[in-house]
């Protein structure tokens, strides 16, 4: 087995090793990675999102552990060519038979006076962020140097941290690499919508020292620009130094000279990312990086793969504004013209740059409106299918760049190099929806640009993404919900009888039952209902392997008194219930049989407990730390704002089960972003995630709101539930169904936070309808003679335990025994439990 060395365990060196380790099914490798960093490789483009809440371990890579040794916080100082060895700090010796450097880049600071005085930063890494996050305790101010893609970034970080933001660029407009002045301009009032400050044209000479020895402030010329924090994003530097000082050719602008093949000079030693310099350019973007490393794996390998150059285009949303660039953005090529649309008013700037003769696309810019971006992007160096200033009026943006018009070899997914054909294959070989898609081709799972276009293809392939409910209903849930709502229909035989077909089944039954309880339709047991409910529903408890139900009292917030807990362990002692603290700070107890539910709902209900819904689609629990009620991190009180969630949700029935959280400081405690719902406390309120969810498929939730005061958060929180029940299909999850909206996360925020579509009251007055009618089920079977009539085991013998019911001990507890085969009683009559 042959021994290979990755110098560098960032994104580019994570990516060869995965690309090779996948295909080198023989395992001709034996690979060993050495990185600085104390943590395994994360995602440094997302960096930014540690400052909305996510943790570092939220940013890390794919786990390759058991594909390839990590040597971490090690640090290679030397090369030897010729014995073909590399030497750590650690005095440790290791041989290779090939060697891949994917050292990345170190930031630029600029050789000005002061930038190493306490208080100034660099913006690369977790322990940048860390430290930069330490440093805005106590500040006021913060300004970052250096207005591109990564300061913006910087930029919006601070303006998180509380601090008076401020940018300063030396170029005359904002992003000088990536847009141009028109674009750049626009950005900058966008930016300064935002509270962010943007000095541009401005030369920052040196970093002022305050009588405290840090930083205060920065000397730009003829005025000094307080500061408390300064962030330097000046650019970044090829890190080539090992390559140098080995011998290794360097390209004319740094990094390690490399052929199509990524090696260097030297046969046996490659070079991927931002370490390497290809044809003299070296570049710092995620997609030439990926591309590099897949070339290094496959020549690894034995392959031919050649790295030519890669799509430098970008689109990204920078503190809520799209930009995009592609091609030729700055119409250097020779005759190249400019067909720009610059409406300040309606903060939009497009751009197309097209040959002289008009006939082909060259490149272009979008701020404020980058939906045409995919399809734009893949015209690049193609013929132009109509009219370039058409392709990006206002009124129709990219009508006349439909998908259709591209090639099968235009890139449709830059970041993986997936292109039409490639889309279209996949869709050929039954790819029938994006999730499909994503895992055929892997596109749109990096930087999600792409996934628009895929939606338009596989429209445009005539695959009909079918909205039916089930066979008895061509409408989808939301449709159903909208039917009901709008026509005041209550029974399940009504429905089907005015808008389907058949006698419903056990897809459509359920869901119109949970569609009918979440419009107050009364019990959830009480006459045609009943029949409608899936086995737990039916029974207000979850079935478990051998026939017996679990009971689940709601704790809200997890809080609960002495004298509670007794009775819940005295009704366990009593039944002889299996008991277990669950996950999400709920007693369970189990092993009741159908006959014994009403009697221990009886107990608990008179101790002041009520059903917790574990057994329905609708909210489970809203777990809490125990917030600044007693931690001495906490800044806010997260017990009271869940109990005060959970009251108010309680009951409500909705697509799939819901979860929330509150964390009383960013620790996270309660673990709010795993959540439908999570609120994470702030010093000056609560941010507001949505869309997490454990189960097969584990999503963080995202941030929809920030620094929201305690009345705006419930104002969200009920439109966004309103929303979701509405909208979503069946048995979607919120992460899914987020995903699924025209415009995601984003489109999300318009209709909720600024009630786009101008129906926030009355999503939350159907909230307040909701609230005011609930009542607790388990009440409602206890005094009801009908409903309790339904819990028997035997309907003639009703007071007959099951004889196939029996248990086992262990650890002083029972659980469920091998089922025994034990024959009827001849005069009861079984009914389904």
């Amino acid at each position: 087995m042959a021994r290979l060395i990755v110098i560098g365990n960032g994104m580019a060196g994570h990516r060869l090793v995965d690309t090779l380790t996948r295909a080198d099914t023989g395992r001709a490798w034996q690979v060993t990675v050495i990185g600085e960093e104390p943590r395994p490789a994360y995602d440094r483009v997302a960096l930014s999102s540690y400052f909305d809440g996510a943790s570092a371990d939220d940013l890390l890579l794919g786990d390759l552990t058991d594909r390839a040794a990590q040597r971490l916080s090690e640090r290679v100082t030397a090369i030897d060519r010729a014995a073909r060895t590399v030497t750590t700090d650690a005095g440790t010796v290791l041989a290779y038979d090939a060697l891949v450097l994917a050292t990345g880049s170190t930031p630029f600071i600029p050789p000005v006076p002061g930038a190493d005085l306490p208080g100034c930063h660099a913006y690369r890494t977790i322990e940048d962020l860390e430290a930069i996050t330490a440093s805005a305790r106590g500040a006021a101010t913060g300004a970052v140097v250096g207005g591109g893609l990564l300061g913006l970034e910087a930029a919006n970080a601070l303006r998180l941290l509380g601090l008076d933001t401020h940018v300063v660029e030396l170029a005359p407009h904002l992003m000088p690499a990536q847009v141009d002045q028109g674009a750049g301009a626009l950005l900058a009032r966008m930016v300064a919508d935002l509270g962010v400050k943007c000095h541009t044209g401005a030369a920052t000479s040196a970093v002022r020292s305050g009588p405290d020895g840090r930083a205060d402030g920065l000397d730009l010329g003829e005025r000094v620009l307080p500061a408390d924090v300064v962030v330097f994003s000046a650019g970044i530097r090829p890190r080539d130094d090992l390559a140098r000082a080995a011998g290794l050719e360097i390209g004319p602008r740094g990094g390690a000279a490399v052929d199509d093949a990524c090696r260097t000079s030297d046969p046996d030693i490659y070079a991927v990312g931002e370490c390497a310099s290809h044809d003299g350019t070296v570049y710092g973007l995620v997609a030439p990086a990926n591309a590099m490393a897949d070339t290094a794996a496959q020549a690894l390998l034995g392959g031919t793969a050649a790295f030519t150059g890669a799509d430098t285009s970008t689109k990204l949303k920078l503190m809520g504004v799209d930009v995009a660039s592609f091609g030729d953005a700055h119409a250097r090529a020779e005759g190249a013209l400019e067909v720009v649309v610059n409406d300040a008013a309606s903060r939009r700037y497009a751009k197309l740059v097209v040959s002289d003769d008009a006939s082909r696309l060259l490149g272009g810019v979008l701020v404020g409106d980058a939906s045409s971006y995919g399809t734009l992007r893949a015209l690049v160096g193609r013929e132009l299918p109509g009219d370039p200033l058409e392709m990006i009026s206002p009124a129709s943006p990219g009508a006349a760049a439909g998908p259709g018009a591209l090639p099968d070899e235009a890139q449709i997914c830059s970041c993986n190099a997936v292109t039409k054909g490639d889309i279209g294959s996949a869709i050929d070989g039954g790819a029938a929806d994006v999730p499909a898609l994503k895992a055929a081709t892997c596109a749109g799972t990096s930087c999600g640009s792409c996934v628009p276009m895929l939606k338009t293809l596989l429209a445009e392939a005539g695959v009909e993404q079918s909205r039916a409910l089930c066979e008895h209903f061509a409408h989808s849930r939301a449709d159903l919900m909208q039917i009901v709502r709008a026509t005041g229909i209550t029974t399940f035989s009504e429905l089907i009888a005015r808008h389907g077909t058949g006698a419903g089944c056990d897809v459509c039954k359920p869901a119109v039952a949970s569609i009918l309880a979440s419009l107050g339709n009364g019990h959830i047991l009480s006459g045609e209902q009943a029949g409608l409910q899936d086995t737990n529903d039916h029974f207000l408890a979850n079935m478990q392997r051998n026939g017996t139900y679990s009971v689940v009292p709601r704790i809200p917030g997890g809080e609960i008194t002495p004298e509670r807990l007794i009775v819940i362990g005295e009704v366990a002692r009593e039944f002889g219930l299996y008991t277990k603290i669950t996950g999400a700070q709920r007693i369970d107890l189990l092993g009741a049989r159908v006959e014994q539910l009403p009697a221990i709902w009886g107990r608990l209900v008179e101790a002041g407990f009520e059903s917790g819904h574990a057994y329905g689609k609708a909210l489970r629990t809203v777990k809490s730390c125990v917030g600044s009620t007693w931690c001495r991190y906490g800044v806010q009180d997260s017990v009271t704002m869940a109990i005060d969630l959970e009251l108010r949700y309680r009951g409500l029935r909705s697509p799939h089960k819901l979860k929330g959280a509150v964390s009383g400081c960013a620790r996270e405690c309660a673990e709010a972003r795993g959540k439908d719902f999570g609120v994470i406390a702030t010093d000056k309120g609560w941010n507001l995630y949505v869309g997490g969810n454990g189960g097969f498929t584990p999503r963080h939730a995202e941030l929809l709101a920030g620094d929201v005061d305690s009345a705006d958060l419930v104002r969200y929180l009920d439109r966004f539930l309103m929303y979701y029940i509405r909208t979503a299909d069946r048995l979607q999850r919120t992460s899914a169904w987020i995903e699924s909206l025209d415009g995601g996360l984003d489109r999300l925020r318009e209709v909720v936070v600024d009630d786009a579509l101008g129906i926030a009251a009355d999503l939350e007055a159907d909230m307040a309808a909701h609230i005011g009618a609930y009542t607790d089920e388990w009440r409602g079977v206890l005094e009801d003679p009908d409903k309790l009539a339904r819990f028997v085991s035997f309907a003639n013998a009703p007071h007959t335990p099951d004889p196939t019911i029996s248990f086992d001990t262990v650890r002083e507890q029972p659980v469920p025994a091998e089922p025994v085969l034990l024959g009827m009683p001849e005069t009861a009559t079984a009914v389904e439990a």
